[in-house]
C-alpha cells in the first residue's frame, strides 16, 4: 500500500507488499525489498538498497550523502539487508569512493537517533542502542551490542559478540567476545552472559576466557601472546577468530587495554 500523500519517484523499484505511509519520501535510484514498511516522514534517498521486511521509522534517513569534506559527489550506495529496523531519526549515510558503500547486514536494530557514517559495516544481528554514533569506516561485528550514547572513532573495528557499555568512547579496536567499559575504555572480561544466550558451550567460553588471560595478563607483548595462543590452544573457530581479528586490525587504532 502506497499512500497518495507519499512522494515516490517513478524510477524507484518497489517490491511487493511494501507499505509507504503518508509524507514518506522515496528518491530515484532506490530499491526497496518485499514486505518493507516506510513509516510517515521516513526518507530514503538515491543510492539506497533496502532488503526485505525492513522497518524505516519516522524521521529516519537512509542514503544521505557522507558528512565527509572529501566527498565530491561520486556514485555510492547505502545497503541494508533483510529485517533491518532503523528507528526514529536514525541515519545511515552512503559510502565514499574508498569503499563505495555503507553496509548494514541482516537483522540489525538501529535505535533512535543513532548514526551510521560513510563506509561503515554493521554485521548481522548487531544492536546500536539510542544515540550511538559510528564515525566513518567503522566495523561492528555480528551480535555485538553498542550501549546507548557510545561513540566510535573512525577506522576502528569492533569484533563479534562484544558488549560495549553505554556512554563509552571507543578509540581502540575491540576484539571479539569481550565486554568493554569505563573511561578511558578498558577490557572488563569476556561477554560470558551474551555468549551463553547465543548457545556457546562451557568449553567454548572457558577457552575464550583462557585466551584473553594470556593476551591481557601474562606480561607478554601482543606478538608474543598471539604466538603463544596459536601454539598452546587447540584450534577452534573462536580461537582463530580472535587471532585473525588482532592480526588484521588497523594498527593506528591499537587494541583496547586491560
Amino acid at each position: 500500500m502506497h499512500s497518495p500523500l507519499a512522494y515516490i519517484h517513478p524510477e524507484a523499484q518497489i517490491g511487493e507488499n511494501v507499505i509507504i505511509e503518508p509524507f514518506a519520501y522515496i528518491d530515484k535510484d532506490v530499491v526497496i525489498g518485499d514486505g518493507t514498511r516506510i513509516y510517515s516522514h521516513g526518507v530514503v534517498l538515491r543510492g539506497s538498497r533496502i532488503g526485505k521486511e525492513c522497518r524505516i521509522f519516522p524521521g529516519a534517513v537512509i542514503g544521505g550523502i557522507p558528512q565527509d569534506l572529501k566527498f565530491k559527489g561520486e556514485y555510492t550506495l547505502a545497503i541494508l539487508g533483510d529485517r533491518v529496523q532503523v528507528r526514529e531519526s536514525a541515519t545511515v549515510n552512503r559510502g565514499t569512493k574508498i569503499s563505495g558503500k555503507t553496509v548494514v547486514e541482516n537483522d540489525v536494530l538501529i535505535m533512535a537517533n543513532a548514526h551510521v557514517a560513510h563506509d561503515c559495516i554493521v554485521r548481522h544481528n548487531a544492536i546500536l542502542a539510542n544515540s550511538v554514533a559510528l564515525a566513518g569506516h567503522v566495523e561492528v561485528g555480528e551480535y555485538t551490542v553498542m550501549g546507548g550514547l557510545s561513540a566510535v572513532h573512525q577506522f576502528t573495528k569492533i569484533g563479534a559478540h562484544v558488549m560495549v557499555s553505554g556512554g563509552s568512547l571507543v578509540h581502540n579496536n575491540v576484539p571479539p567476545y569481550i565486554t568493554v567499559a569505563r573511561d578511558p575504555l578498558k577490557f572488563m572480561g569476556i561477554n560470558a552472559e551474551g555468549l551463553k544466550r547465543r548457545g556457546f558451550s562451557k568449553a567454548q567460553i572457558d577457552q575464550i576466557h583462557s585466551i584473553y588471560r594470556v593476551l591481557y595478563f601474562n606480561k607478554m607483548n601482543t606478538t608474543q601472546a598471539l604466538e603463544y595462543i596459536e601454539e598452546h590452544f587447540e584450534p577452534t573457530p573462536e580461537r582463530d577468530k580472535i587471532l585473525h581479528f588482532i592480526r588484521n586490525i588497523d594498527k593506528r587504532r591499537g587494541l583496547v587495554r586491560a
